[in-house]
């Protein structure tokens, strides 16, 4: 499954694309990488809404 993560890093908001099995996991993905960021969402990805609105993958995912 996928899952978006919306995070705060430095005062500025970002989000990202986590394949994970659940919601904790895919947070936890994003802790790993970015330490100091604020967890602020995690959802199922939405096909329709983020066709139109594209995330960025997290960074040790492959492709």
């Amino acid at each position: 499954m996928q899952f978006a993560v919306g995070f705060k890093l430095h005062g500025k908001t970002g989000h990202v694309v986590v394949d994970a099995e659940d919601a904790l996991i895919a947070a936890l993905k994003v802790k790993m990488e970015r330490p100091e960021a604020l967890i602020a969402y995690v959802r199922q990805q939405n096909k329709r809404g983020d066709t139109r609105h594209p995330m960025r993958r997290l960074s040790s995912e492959s492709s």
